[in-house]
């Protein structure tokens, strides 16, 4: 059996908002905000806790949410290093050389694809798609920073830029 865990009151408060947005009868469109608010609470991660806790919120069958939150690579269902770097590996991005971006970060970072340093400073993902296919190849951190047109050099700099980020 799982741990209940219950959402936040601040951010049940963020997903009503985004359920006013949908006729009453169709909460199941508001679960890929649900999924983003909570995994940003819980540190950028969903235990089965959380999906459950979203789904019972959203009065939704469990299933519902656990459907969603397996098929997009943007929730992450065990924990994240402190930066997450999502790498594009469509075939725009393979076309481009992303190969060498991953064979790069998985050398410079000492981990594979997947996998979290021991420091807990970054986790590796290879991603489907990042909707960047014209400055492939390229990567995400954080779901938030697009690096595109990527060289090894260019990695190098955004990852000591990075670590003099977490030395402050």
């Amino acid at each position: 059996m799982t741990e209940a865990v219950t959402i936040a009151p601040e951010t049940q408060a963020e997903i009503d908002r985004w359920l006013k947005k949908y006729p009453t009868d169709r909460k199941q469109s508001a679960v890929l905000q649900a999924l983003m608010f909570v995994q940003r609470d819980n540190g950028g991660w969903l235990s089965e806790a959380h999906l459950n806790a979203i789904a019972d919120y959203l009065e939704l069958p469990r299933i519902a949410v656990y459907e969603v939150a397996t098929f997009y690579d943007m929730y992450d269902l065990k924990p994240v290093g402190k930066n997450k770097i999502d790498v594009c590996t469509n075939i725009s991005c393979k076309l481009c050389g992303c190969d060498k971006i991953v064979s790069h970060l998985e050398k410079r970072l000492g981990i594979k694809i997947g996998e979290t340093t021991s420091d807990g400073r970054y986790t590796l993902k290879g991603v489907e798609c990042l909707a960047a296919c014209v400055g492939a190849p390229m990567m995400q951190i954080n779901d938030l920073e697009y690096h595109e047109k990527l060289t090894p050099e260019k990695v190098d700099a955004i990852l000591d830029r990075l670590e003099k980020e977490g030395d402050k």
